[in-house]
């Protein structure tokens, strides 16, 4: 349901290095063109997310978006986090959005 790669833990141990550990969040966020993403921040669990620990951290999901994931993994690349799942949450219409200019469809 939930995995994170060695080198994603390395790299949150670079971050956390001088600073205390706090539960990391899995969230879906706005995407624009690209859709919606799932992306990391810092924040407390609530009563709605289940806990992961791994790595010696905590990851907080959302029950809801962990179910429509069908799984979540967290890697880290030159391009830094990325967190996939097995079900997509969104993709560009064909040709673009033309909502503006930022993709030069419009």
């Amino acid at each position: 349901m939930f995995s994170i790669s060695a080198p994603a833990i390395e790299e949150l141990d670079a971050f956390f290095e001088d600073k205390e550990k706090t539960p990391i969040r899995v969230y879906l966020a706005p995407g624009g063109c690209s859709g919606p993403r799932l992306a990391l921040a810092l924040d407390q669990p609530g009563e709605l997310d289940q806990i992961f620990e791994e790595g010696g951290y905590s990851f907080c999901i959302n029950k809801e978006l962990l179910e429509a994931a069908k799984g979540i993994s967290v890697e880290f690349t030159d391009m830094g986090f990325q967190v996939q799942s097995e079900t997509p949450f969104g993709a560009p219409p064909a040709g673009g959005c033309g909502g503006c200019s930022g993709c030069g469809t419009a």
